[in-house]
């Protein structure tokens, strides 16, 4: 009988793809790291703002410098806009390049460039309990797709499917850009005052950080009330403290909104192996998000209310997963 090689095919594919540069690209931070070997830990992870660099390429650039070690032999980069082909253009972000042109700029031979939320889907599978904050009850089965969305500079969406060999297969798309619906009166006034200002109303809208001082403006006219300069953290400050009825009513319409659409996105999915909340403003919320109206509004899906309450929702607590999704989404390329 002839000889399996494709074990060999693989080892030499993997010998000849490190190590890596892995990069998370949002809209405020680009995250970085380096892997030297097949299942070796993240190292010099670094966090960097968008706006200390001119375009990515610099980014790479001064994050390679800053190591003074080897060139990578291959990098995956999850960027946070959708990628449809050669030129990408962020969507929250002045920074746009050419995938072909960073390939050559880097001096590599494999450059994989995908969906930032393609990238954490991809890590998702590698979170343990400590990674980890659980959100109201259910248990998720094993096997199922798994869900995954995440308010940050905007809102990114995905969710992992899992073949029966193990394989694991992220959907890339453009979820945070739906069309937002309302769950009760209150929210619909909220729509209606933000359609007068921005006409489409996506979910991305009220769920991001520009989304938060959207809501907090809403809330001001609903109750009357002149709006302050108020950024993101100020209105996050503000509930915590518990100082300023709009800034508590905007996080509370946050965690129910953030609800609504977990819950839709759980149904749309089908996803029983359950739903992962990820991004930067959950967990900077503190005890100011609301998880019980999160759960509630989650739920609350009328004749598949049992359907949701069997699925388990978390806060992914981990500093920079989407760093080795990137890693596990560059092995799927050998096929």
């Amino acid at each position: 009988m002839p000889r399996d090689s494709s074990g060999i095919h693989e080892g030499i594919w993997m010998s000849q793809s490190y190590p890596r540069l892995l990069g998370d690209i949002g809209g405020t931070n680009a995250r970085w790291a380096w892997q030297c070997a097949p299942g070796a830990p993240l190292e010099d992870v670094s966090v960097m703002g968008c706006e200390a660099s001119a375009s990515l390429y610099d980014a790479a650039a001064s994050y390679l410098a800053a190591r003074g070690a080897q060139a990578p032999k291959a990098a995956s980069i999850g960027v946070a806009t959708a990628v449809t082909g050669d030129d990408i253009c962020f969507t929250n972000s002045p920074w746009s390049f050419s995938i072909a042109a960073l390939k050559q700029a880097l001096g590599i031979d494999q450059c994989l460039v995908i969906n930032d939320f393609t990238a954490l889907a991809m890590s998702l599978p590698t979170l343990g309990q400590s990674d980890l904050r659980p959100i109201g009850g259910g248990q998720a089965v094993p096997g199922a797709p798994m869900a995954l969305l995440g308010p940050g500079t905007g809102l990114g969406v995905s969710g992992l499917l899992t073949h029966a060999t193990g394989a694991c297969l992220a959907l890339s798309g453009e979820g945070g850009h739906v069309t937002l619906a309302s769950a009760d009166d209150t929210e619909s006034e909220v729509l209606r005052c933000l359609r007068m200002r921005h006409g489409h109303v996506s979910a991305e809208r009220v769920l991001s950080g520009f989304g938060l001082v959207n809501l907090y403006q809403a809330s001001c006219e609903m109750r009357g009330e002149a709006s302050r300069d108020f950024e993101a953290a100020d209105i996050t400050h503000a509930a915590i403290a518990a100082t300023d009825m709009a800034c508590q009513q905007a996080v509370s319409l946050f965690a129910s909104f953030l609800g609504n659409v977990a819950g839709n996105l759980a149904l749309t999915l089908g996803a029983r192996g359950g739903v992962y909340v990820g991004g930067g403003i959950v967990p900077r919320l503190g005890t100011a998000f609301d998880a019980a109206l999160f759960r509630q509004r989650f739920e609350e899906k009328g004749r598949f209310e049992a359907y949701l309450q069997a699925i388990p929702t978390w806060v992914i607590t981990a500093a920079t997963p989407a760093l080795l999704g990137a890693s596990r989404a560059l092995d799927d390329m050998r096929a």
